[in-house]
């Protein structure tokens, strides 16, 4: 399965309705990663091809979802996106979603899942 491009519209629907929810509810029963990223920017293109070996090694397990910052600006404020790539990555349940600035390796982004998500 690959990364999932991701706009605030389906945030809204499939994540979390920010416009209507004060509390932290995620929507789904499977746990997520959102990279938010910029084409422009040279981390987050060296991030790209480890996420996309992550959805697959995860299918099913972890969805992961791309949030391109320059077309998404509304959805990059409501998370306070100051710098790139930063990742959110939210578990199932009533746990709290965790936000992580900057390029992770893989042996980092595996363990943050084994962890913390699956």
């Amino acid at each position: 399965m690959a990364t999932i491009n991701l706009t605030a519209e389906q945030f809204k629907s499939d994540v979390f309705d920010y416009t209507t929810e004060k509390e932290w509810k995620y929507k789904d029963d499977v746990p997520a990663i959102i990279d938010f990223y910029a084409d422009w920017c040279g981390p987050c293109k060296m991030v790209a091809p480890i996420l996309e070996e992550l959805s697959e090694e995860y299918a099913g397990k972890v969805k992961i979802y791309k949030v391109d910052t320059e077309v998404e600006q509304e959805l990059s404020a409501v998370f306070g996106i100051r710098s790139i790539p930063s990742m959110l990555f939210i578990p199932t349940g009533d746990k709290q979603p965790m936000m992580q600035a900057g390029a992770l390796p893989k042996n980092s982004l595996k363990e943050i899942i084994e962890k913390e998500l699956v």
